[in-house]
């Protein structure tokens, strides 16, 4: 029992002391905009560099090493008038215990960003106001893909997170900017926080965890465990399926997990893969082809 206690503490303080804050990288590409001035792009993302490194999202004091590595790359598809619109890839990515391996958690493609920026325009990040719509998107993803983090080292571990995830978007619903509505689409902010915090999909944020926490932390020293931990892991998904065929979070998962899944069952120790393979096939039909390339 004592040993079970010292496990739980060494896990809890490797979180706390790894997953709080942002190392984020920030790209503003403007291949496709008609502008001869590109300072104003080179200016905008350094801006949001600054923002996302330099807020203060928790209360953790953290080494620059012991932060979330992430990437956001707006790629700029009009500008006129200090007025931006672009699509948004947003990824994030956290270490495997016992290895230089980095997992992706997170791999979402947000086309509805529409944004005001004038030049050396300073940006300001408030808990209880909306400030503006470039702010309150930084913010609300920097929340995700903290709360995202959390769950893949504590089960639920990300709740307070998405809290304040909501609390962004609850904030946004000021603007007449699209994303933030349930009316704007079924892909967009507010379903992602609405099904992160949603009972109907718990099997997500369980199988995050186990996938992460069961599985890849132990493929280091337990290859054959981690398999197994991980191909349980995608089984407990099937339960959302059934009750959800189209459920936005598993579309969520298997965009940043497919080359991952791909290339673990192609390499080590082989596996029985018959069911899992089955449960792929059914719940993730999107990436029929590329589960056809897995021979475990």
């Amino acid at each position: 029992m004592k040993n079970v206690f010292v496990l739980i503490v060494l896990i809890f303080s490797f979180y706390s002391a790894s997953a709080q804050e942002l190392n984020a990288q920030v790209i503003v590409n403007s291949d496709l905009v008609n502008q001869t001035n590109q300072q104003i792009f080179k200016t905008l993302e350094r801006s949001l560099n600054e923002f996302l490194n330099t807020q203060v999202w928790t209360n953790q004091d953290l080494l620059p090493q012991e932060k979330i590595t992430c990437s956001f790359v707006f790629n700029l598809t009009n500008y006129s008038n200090d007025q931006f619109e672009a699509t948004l890839q947003v990824q994030s990515q956290r270490p495997v215990f016992d290895s230089n391996y980095d997992t992706p958690v997170l791999n979402f493609l947000d086309r509805d960003i529409v944004f005001s920026y004038q030049e050396f325009q300073p940006l300001f990040f408030n808990q209880s106001s909306f400030e503006s719509n470039l702010v309150s998107l930084l913010s609300f993803y920097a929340y995700v893909i903290i709360g995202l983090d959390a769950d893949t080292f504590i089960e639920n571990g990300g709740s307070v997170y998405y809290e304040q995830a909501l609390q962004v978007v609850n904030l946004a619903q000021v603007t007449s900017r699209k994303g933030w509505k349930p009316s704007d689409g079924t892909r967009n902010r507010f379903w992602i926080i609405d099904n992160l915090r949603a009972n109907t999909f718990r099997e997500y944020r369980q199988a995050l965890y186990a996938y992460h926490r069961a599985g890849l932390d132990q493929m280091t020293t337990k290859p054959l465990e981690g398999k197994e931990a991980i191909m349980k892991a995608i089984q407990q998904l099937e339960p959302l399926f059934l009750r959800r065929p189209n459920a936005f979070l598993l579309q969520i998962f298997f965009d940043a997990k497919v080359e991952e899944i791909v290339n673990l069952f192609q390499e080590g120790p082989k596996v029985d893969f018959k069911e899992t393979e089955a449960v792929l096939k059914k719940i993730a039909p999107f990436f029929g082809s590329r589960w056809k390339q897995i021979k475990a």
